[in-house]
């Protein structure tokens, strides 16, 4: 009898733990997705969202088999109440342990919670799944059970349904870790990439790096099945591409001779189209070395595009079309076409060749209202042939913008763009707040509301000289204040929203910064030029247009291509005459050209900026499986490094170890032994 209450009672109690531990689980796992907003991170808003949105995104014939071929019958993430009474086997990593009642397992597809059995026949489950450090992984083997009435958990695809654990087989076991495989958990970016195959495992980066597989397999599907492009590999090792960014160089066992790293396959696209393929597409890897920046990497990915017999307006509708059949269902739809805008436009609009069209705040032209003006600076300003006054309003800056922002931009904009720029902050009664107020008139002040469309608590920035510093600085200015807004919780651009723009009709070539009477490409030297300016390359070159077309989305460029020139008489007017470049670099590709070469055209796609705009990352570190870091260096396996004296023998080949090396910044080279380099010969 004692025996038999005992037992009841031991029952009783048990259940009553279990529930409250359920309610203890669901809650952490609610406090997972807080955390996760507190501290402003990019996370998936379900910890398991992206295997829905996968679930989604296919048909339930068309899904494919994720269990084919592993000791595994289903993934964590995918079993829901229609499994019940089924047994399964699962694989993945321990993610939550619960005082010896629950596991919350997890896998690429998301999470599910196993219980464990408290009868005394199943203590060496208890005892194995209890003792093992998060992120060992093991494969457990039980019965899909419904959660007890009340203890769902809403916030898991999988919170209806548990998994009773019968048996457990622990395939390894995790030592301490750097960080918790937790998204709440702050990390810095150096220790992330450090550990990258731990910060894989966070849903963020399973996420982005599916969703990212998930649009090159749909573009591939586009180009190929679709529109006949043909998928061509070009080589890797090539030759110095005259203009254009810093190339990367791999010796050779030639003396003297080095392979350069391509930029882009630029000119292997081009030699295609004079081989007929027509239609050629890759999903590229291309090198230039330069600093890293959040949007540029040492090595990066593009997709490639050339076609032959091909004008402006095709290589944009195939873009368009390109981009809305891969776009992710779960984005929302996107409209085409696209609307575009000149380069000119642009830039006098928006200061700025990649506009951020999220948000107006347009530059205004207000010269006209101060023709007269008796105020010198303005005076100065206008009386020059490209003179001008242009202004921008900033709604709501006056409120919320304080004395040292305004300060702050102001010595920006003159360090920059040497520009002075004079500020008028309306009042909430529409008095002026500014030393202008003096200064003009009560009819210009209404002028210049009236054009500017200002009003009581707006800011208007206010700059005159020429037109292009004139322009650039009131694009700064108008990015610098969203940003600043934003940043005290005024809503002005929306992160959900994206706005794709063309910008066509570039200049064909620049003043080299360097050297002012010289000319050097806009874009690269393969571009043609525009049809219309045709004549004045041979007369003034400076003031050609291009047939170059930039496609910019929520302001920043992801793509850019052209119609290439395809005469080999005007590239090797354009190389020798106007950029004073050595013909002798691209013989092959202009004795190419003279062999019947169609007229084609093309583009490239930043696929990591692209994708890293879709998911809302701050970086397309966030995007790439293994990225560099900021200074170009890979931290997990610490690349690059040094290589022994003998093995650069055979390139003919030494360093030249500089007087005062790496210890300032905190690096002692170990330098290899071996004996004497010598030089380059």
């Amino acid at each position: 009898m004692l025996v038999i209450m005992s037992c009841r009672i031991s029952n009783i109690v048990h259940k009553i733990l279990v529930s409250s531990i359920r309610r203890e689980s669901t809650n952490s796992l609610g406090l997972v997705r807080k955390k996760c907003v507190r501290l402003s991170l990019p996370i998936v808003s379900n910890t398991t969202q992206w295997i829905s949105t996968d679930h989604r995104l296919c048909s339930q014939k068309n899904m494919p088999d994720q269990n084919s071929f592993a000791s595994r019958t289903h993934t964590c993430g995918e079993m829901r109440c229609t499994h019940i009474g089924e047994q399964v086997t699962i694989c993945g990593w321990i993610q939550y342990q619960r005082h010896g009642l629950f596991v919350i397992l997890r896998d690429f597809s998301g999470l599910i919670q196993i219980l464990i059995p408290q009868d005394a026949s199943a203590g060496h489950l208890k005892k194995t799944l209890y003792d093992l450090p998060l992120e060992s992984v093991v494969r457990v083997t039980g019965n899909v059970v419904p959660r007890p009435p009340g203890q769902e958990n809403s916030e898991m695809p999988t919170g209806e349904i548990e998994v009773q654990a019968q048996d457990v087989e622990v395939l390894n076991i995790c030592k301490k870790l750097p960080f918790e495989i937790k998204d709440f958990v702050k990390k810095s970016e150096a220790l992330r990439m450090q550990y990258r195959y731990l910060d894989l495992r966070s849903v963020q980066m399973q996420y982005n790096l599916r969703l990212r597989s998930r649009m090159v397999m749909k573009i591939k599907e586009y180009l190929c099945n679709l529109h006949g492009f043909v998928d061509v590999e070009t080589p890797t090792l090539f030759k110095r591409t005259p203009g254009g960014a810093k190339e990367f160089v791999v010796p050779s066992r030639e003396p003297g001779r080095f392979y350069s790293l391509p930029q882009s396959p630029q000119q292997f696209k081009q030699l295609l189209m004079v081989a007929g393929i027509d239609r050629y597409f890759q999903v590229a890897r291309c090198y230039r070395d330069e600093g890293s920046k959040p949007d540029r990497q040492p090595e990066f990915t593009q997709v490639d595009i050339e076609m032959s017999f091909v004008d402006q307006a095709g290589i944009r509708k195939l873009i368009e079309g390109l981009i809305q059949y891969s776009w992710p269902e779960d984005k929302g739809q996107i409209g085409v076409p696209f609307p575009s805008i000149t380069y000119s436009e642009a830039m006098q609009y928006y200061g700025i060749d990649k506009p951020d069209t999220r948000f107006e705040w347009k530059i205004i032209d207000i010269s006209e209202g101060f023709r007269n003006t008796d105020i010198g600076f303005l005076r100065d300003a206008l009386s020059k042939p490209e003179g001008s006054v242009r202004a921008i309003c900033v709604p709501d800056g006056a409120k919320h913008l304080k004395s040292k922002d305004i300060e702050f931009l102001r010595k920006d904009s003159r360090a920059q763009f040497n520009q002075e720029v004079s500020v008028v902050a309306l009042k909430p009664d529409g008095t002026w707040k500014s030393p202008l107020s003096k200064l003009l008139t009560e009819e210009q002040k209404h002028l210049l509301c009236q054009a500017t469309q200002a009003k009581a608590g707006d800011l208007l920035l206010l700059t005159a000289g020429e037109h292009e510093p004139v322009c650039r600085a009131l694009g700064k200015l108008r990015l610098q204040c969203a940003e600043l807004l934003e940043s005290r919780g005024v809503a002005v651009r929306d992160s959900s929203a994206f706005h794709f723009l063309w910008v066509v009709d570039f200049p064909l070539f620049l003043p080299k910064e360097d050297e002012p009477d010289k000319l050097e490409s806009a874009h690269h030297p393969f571009t043609a030029p525009h049809p219309q300016d045709a004549l004045l390359l041979y007369t003034q070159p400076d003031k050609v247009r291009s047939q170059h077309y930039d496609l910019v989305l929520n302001g920043s460029e992801i793509g850019g291509g052209s119609i290439r020139i395809h005469n080999a008489e005007l590239q090797q007017y354009v190389l020798e005459k106007i950029l004073k470049e050595d013909k002798r670099l691209l013989s092959h590709l202009i004795e190419a050209l003279d062999s019947g070469a169609p007229p084609h055209g093309g583009i490239a796609l930043g696929l990591d900026r692209f994708i890293a705009i879709i998911v809302g990352a701050p970086s397309i570190r966030d995007v790439i499986a293994f990225p560099k870091s900021y200074r170009g260096r890979d931290l997990m396996s610490n690349a690059p490094d040094f290589v022994a004296a003998e093995d650069l023998v055979p390139y003919h080949i030494s360093v030249a170890w500089p007087a005062v090396s790496q210890e300032a910044e905190g690096e002692q080279p170990e330098i290899p032994a071996s004996g004497k380099g010598f030089n380059h010969t």
